[in-house]
């Protein structure tokens, strides 16, 4: 299914519904079976053109699937899909919404971070991993990291405005660091430098560190037209993993 979003009716709908501006994957390619833990969550209400998807995450485990707290609300019930080509109809898993409790926090902190917990384990898709505790305290300046999502593929700037361009196709992009702190990894998108990254509709989707299936972020916020930055939620701190404690064994 492809949709268009005029970039003032992307950004209203982020903010009424987010707070904060979600993302999806630009200058990247189709995923394929490349990441088939990387979910997207399944908007319920029936459009003209079907359903489609409106934030990403990942399973990192039978029973719990990561994403960002801003995507639904906090105990509510939610489908997520692992198709890489979504369409209306396709397979979907139901479980329950659960935000960390102290979201929304300050910048320096957000707590933008959720879980969905599966009514029935999945099975046949083996989980992402996470990090161990402070892992990315320290990363070489030429770190690379690889972003997938559901979100739009492509940002055209015409009379009208900027449109998001979506298929609700799962892609990824590769992203190098711009820089490291507290509680976030802020990665390069810039295409004119090689990297590609996130845009609307990819928030609470995965950033794997390099090639590997590793999370060390997932996706939060970045520039309005997603050309510059992937601003990332760490899960190596202290905070992320007191709350994915609750959920899941902790390495």
């Amino acid at each position: 299914m492809r949709r268009v979003f005029l970039m003032f009716v992307a950004a209203l709908a982020a903010a009424l519904a987010c707070g904060s501006v979600a993302e999806a994957i630009t200058n990247g390619q189709p995923d394929g079976n490349r990441h088939p833990n990387v979910g997207g969550l399944v908007n319920g209400t029936q459009y003209s053109d079907g359903t489609w998807l409106y934030c990403s995450g990942a399973l990192i485990s039978p029973t719990v699937f990561l994403t960002a707290a801003h995507c639904a609300d906090d105990g509510s019930n939610v489908r997520v899909t692992f198709d890489p080509a979504y369409k209306d109809g396709d397979k979907t898993y139901a479980g329950t919404f659960q935000a960390d409790p102290a979201y929304p926090g300050p910048s320096s902190d957000s707590h933008d971070i959720a879980v969905v917990v599966f009514d029935e384990p999945v099975t046949g898709i083996e989980p992402a991993e996470l990090p161990t505790a402070n892992r990315f305290n320290r990363l070489p300046k030429d770190q690379r990291f690889t972003s997938a999502g559901y979100g739009a593929y492509e940002v055209t700037n015409g009379p009208g405005g900027h449109q998001y361009l979506y298929d609700d196709v799962r892609q990824y992009a590769t992203g190098t660091l711009n820089a490291i702190n507290k509680t976030w990894l802020r990665i390069s998108m810039n295409a004119s430098t090689g990297n590609g990254g996130t845009c609307y509709g990819d928030s609470g989707g995965p950033n794997f560190l390099g090639d590997t299936s590793t999370i060390a972020a997932i996706t939060i916020t970045g520039d309005a037209v997603c050309r510059s930055t992937n601003v990332t939620y760490r899960l190596d701190t202290a905070s992320a993993r007191d709350f994915l404690d609750d959920y899941v064994a902790l390495p």
